[in-house]
């Protein structure tokens, strides 16, 4: 009779699921009440906005002046001019492959098109984009 175990309303168990269910109800506790309190905290004016200076993302130019870059810096003037000339090489680039173009359209009949004519007109494409890019890009503006 020694191993017998004595049966009691307050064993180990009963203890464990009174502790769980008090973790439980103390964590949904904690789920209510974070979001109450941290809403107090913040002062809310329902009609503010912030200005569109604040949100909009910067543009190459306003990175340059953000990341400390002045135009006092005497290798802006050799990066624009660098620049420029860039813009002038992928200009020309532009008008060849555009005459090319222009050329191989005239060769093909009105229904079709060949796969070069769609290769040539994605190349203007890419390269006219890279082209807007560099000519919105200046460092150290005068």
């Amino acid at each position: 009779m020694k191993n017998q175990r004595n049966h009691s309303t307050e064993g180990p168990h009963v203890r464990r699921i009174s502790a769980l269910w008090i973790g439980v109800l103390a964590g949904l506790a904690a789920l209510v009440l974070i979001p109450m309190v941290g809403e107090g905290l913040q002062v809310r004016d329902p009609g503010f906005r912030y200005p569109p200076a604040v949100t909009r993302i910067p543009d190459a130019n306003t990175q340059n002046e953000i990341n400390g870059k002045d135009s006092k810096n005497p290798n802006f003037a050799a990066a624009n001019a660098e620049r420029k000339k860039q813009i002038a090489d992928d200009s020309a680039k532009l008008l060849k492959l555009a005459t090319d173009l222009k050329a191989e359209v005239d060769k093909t009949n009105k229904d079709t098109l060949s796969l070069n004519v769609i290769r040539k007109a994605d190349a203007i494409e890419k390269l006219a984009h890279d082209v807007k890019e560099k000519m919105k890009t200046s460092m150290g503006t005068e």
